[in-house]
């Protein structure tokens, strides 16, 4: 009985207080008990992205595995939102690494067909992937790592200044400059 009249006061505390909760004691219950009332939303976000019940299933535990780290780290103003994105780019992710992995099967009709057949290859994700690397090499220094480590390698603005040793509002400055940069460098080049 004990345990349930804890987790009944744990589940009235607001998301706040169980990650301050979850933070300083590191129990996975109160994790829980938080995830568990943005489960639905987090599969929402999933099914929306993936396309798939099952995948998205995994990736919701998935995504309870990586708040298990995560969580600790970052500081979080509106859990609701953060988990969104990180759920987001949990999908992302996923997509990324299944689109290197894709299998084409070739049916005999395919092979033995006469006619030529022309492959209109898309180039423009290439393109713009091009595009935007030379961008970021016109970047100034600070600006060019801030951006790489917050955007690219997914760093908070806590772990870009710890990375760089920059102050957090320099690095703040850095990222949202050198954001404002690229997109002009990137529309500047992608006209050509």
């Amino acid at each position: 009985m004990k345990f349930i009249k804890n987790n009944a006061r744990i589940q009235e505390q607001d998301d706040a207080a169980l990650i301050a909760r979850y933070k300083s004691s590191g129990e996975l219950e109160v994790l829980g008990v938080l995830y568990n009332k943005y489960m639905h939303l987090v599969f929402g976000v999933c099914l929306n992205y993936l396309k798939d019940e099952e995948q998205s299933k995994d990736a919701v535990m998935q995504i309870f595995e990586e708040l298990v780290q995560k969580l600790k780290v970052h500081e979080v103003q509106n859990f609701k939102s953060w988990l969104h994105v990180l759920a987001r780019n949990h999908c992302l992710m996923a997509l990324r690494k299944n689109s290197k992995h894709t299998t084409v099967s070739l049916e005999d009709s395919f092979v033995e067909n006469t006619d030529f057949v022309h492959l209109d290859i898309d180039d423009t994700k290439e393109t713009r992937l091009s595009v935007m690397e030379k961008c970021m090499e016109t970047l100034p220094e600070e600006q060019r790592v801030s951006v790489d480590l917050f955007y690219l390698q997914e760093k908070c603005y806590k772990e870009v200044a710890d990375i760089t040793g920059f102050d957090m509002l320099k690095v703040k400055s850095y990222i949202q400059n050198g954001k404002r940069n690229l997109k002009i460098c990137i529309e500047k080049n992608s006209g050509e």
